[in-house]
């Protein structure tokens, strides 16, 4: 496999994601390529396609490779593009995945916790449906408390996703929900903005 070759190719697509996550594995199978190298040169690219393969990489790296986490979190959160955003909650997903979601709370409230919109909603869209996936399955509540801290969060974002989750768990979890924005303080027109997407209806 040509490598430059792979990489013009993932320049001419426009749309979606299923092409960069199939030249990640095609990247991940040579054996003599420095994945790592690889991935972290990609972020510098021009081509925001090229610098979504570089995160999907990292994604893929990172519960085995160290330093691809910390870079996900830095240098990828800064990127100014949103389908690279994107790409970074699928990444840290995949990390949590690997690692064992009962094993990725510590993580998971640490990025949550960092003053960086992309690092919160990585996380936050990242892990949705959060009660599909083992471990908050099984422990709703502490989804819901976790994605909650940020219900106030300045940014219009990341509200919207922590909106979109709640009400993801809310068709499950109904009665958890409610009980967790009964006491909401609906004068914050910040909360309310996404008290508002919890409660939406299709």
């Amino acid at each position: 496999m040509d490598i430059q070759d792979l990489l013009l190719e993932i320049r001419q697509v426009e749309h979606g994601f299923k092409h960069i996550i199939e030249a990640g594995e095609k990247i991940l199978a040579e054996r003599d390529v420095n994945h790592f190298d690889v991935a972290v040169g990609l972020l510098s690219e021009e081509s925001y396609q090229l610098r979504m393969l570089g995160t999907h990489l990292l994604g893929e790296l990172s519960p085995v490779q160290p330093g691809a986490l910390k870079i996900l979190q830095t240098q990828v959160a800064a990127d100014p593009n949103w389908r690279v955003q994107e790409m970074l909650a699928k990444a840290f997903d995949h990390y949590c995945l690997i690692i064992g979601y009962e094993h990725a709370v510590p993580i998971v409230r640490e990025w949550l916790n960092i003053e960086n919109v992309n690092v919160n909603r990585a996380v936050v869209e990242g892990l949705r449906i959060w009660t599909s996936r083992p471990y908050f399955n099984a422990n709703p509540e502490i989804a819901i408390t976790l994605i909650s801290q940020h219900k106030a969060n300045q940014s219009d974002y990341l509200r919207k996703s922590v909106g979109n989750a709640l009400r993801d768990i809310r068709k499950k979890y109904p009665a958890l929900i409610d009980h967790e924005t009964a006491g909401w303080d609906l004068t914050d027109i910040k909360i309310k903005f996404t008290h508002k997407l919890v409660y939406k209806t299709q």
